[in-house]
């Protein structure tokens, strides 16, 4: 049975991590079909969202701390899909947390790690300028972080098109010409949470470099400070 490791990595770049060494294992079957390509990266997306769970929202690990990341998968070749298997999750965070607490942890994300993989995530906005054209810039913020930003274009009261937005947490990801329908008593900004928060199910996931360069791009129309590439240090 194949076998995810992802050595030794900061926790900031753990999810560009698992995803290079996924497609670097299953590349002969990338190569072969794009379909494959496709459910393997969703099916990256998910383990990256319980891995969030874990680490940000559980063990709350700082971004500098250095983790391991193993788990088994099934290669579905009917279906051109693999499948984690979430009870051979192992963790380890280098850092002064107690393995026995680690564990702990793990066990209980693993017995909900399917509701906890798709699920839908609360993304805060803040707008951060206007371009000449009238388009609204907002920055995304999980929790207190900044991890993207989203371009949107206002149409009247109740209709808005975000024209493209990206994302860096809980999985690299990345969405274009999204309809945003805006119920009475919502602002904008709520709608564009609402939709943000389908990151699973509406978002094309792709690499960490490849969704940073869309977020700076975005940022860049309103002349916003780029966000730095989190560098990726490992040993095996």
């Amino acid at each position: 049975m194949p076998l995810l490791s992802s050595g030794f990595v900061i926790a900031g770049a753990y999810a560009d991590k698992v995803r290079k060494t996924v497609f670097a294992q299953l590349r002969d079957y990338v190569k072969r079909d794009k379909e494959w390509g496709q459910k393997i990266a969703f099916s990256v997306a998910q383990l990256n969202r319980l891995l969030y769970n874990i680490l940000v929202e559980q063990l709350r690990v700082d971004k500098s701390d250095v983790v391991r990341i193993r788990i088994e998968y099934d290669i579905d070749e009917a279906g051109k899909s693999i499948a984690w298997k979430w009870d051979s999750l192992a963790i380890e965070v280098f850092r002064r947390v107690p393995q026995a607490q680690v564990e702990e942890i793990v066990k209980k994300a693993v017995s909900r790690a399917s509701e906890i993989a798709q699920a839908v995530v609360t993304y805060n906005l803040a707008k951060i300028g206007e371009t000449i054209d009238g388009d609204v810039v907002f920055a995304v913020k999980l929790n207190d972080r900044e991890v993207g930003a989203a371009i949107v274009t206002p149409v009247n009261e109740t209709l808005a098109l975000m024209k493209r937005g990206a994302v860096l947490e809980p999985t690299p990801a990345i969405f274009e010409k999204v309809k945003l329908e805006i119920e009475p008593g919502k602002t904008m900004e709520e709608a564009l949470s609402e939709a943000l928060s389908r990151v699973m199910q509406a978002a094309r996931h792709v690499s960490y470099d490849e969704a940073l360069k869309i977020i700076n791009v975005i940022r860049e129309r309103v002349s916003a400070t780029p966000i730095t590439k989190i560098e990726e240090e490992e040993e095996e």
